[in-house]
């Protein structure tokens, strides 16, 4: 089961997000997702657990608990929306005017 981790502080590295869920379960990833640009944490993460049970468990005892000072947001992951893009972005395209 892929879980969304949000509110990590900026410090949290991919092992730290592993060790709060190990304690739960088998955790086969756990990515801070960072900016691509400046390097820096996005502030959300990915964690992925193959046992459905061991993932409840770990969303229901971490959702709202402290990590380095941030409270955090876990639930279970959404797809992403077709296409790989949310709405379409207004600004920056000509309208051939």
């Amino acid at each position: 089961m892929r879980i969304y981790v949000g509110n990590l502080s900026y410090q949290v590295t991919d092992d730290e997000l592993r060790q709060a869920f190990e304690a739960f379960g088998q955790v086969s990833s756990a990515n801070v997702i960072m900016d691509k640009f400046s390097g820096q944490s996005k502030g959300f993460g990915f964690v992925e657990m193959p046992s459905k049970e061991e993932a409840d468990a770990a969303m229901r005892s971490l959702n709202g608990k402290d990590l380095r000072g941030r409270a955090l947001n876990v639930n279970e992951a959404r797809p992403r929306p077709a296409g790989g893009e949310g709405p379409p972005r207004r600004g920056g395209q000509s309208r051939g005017y």
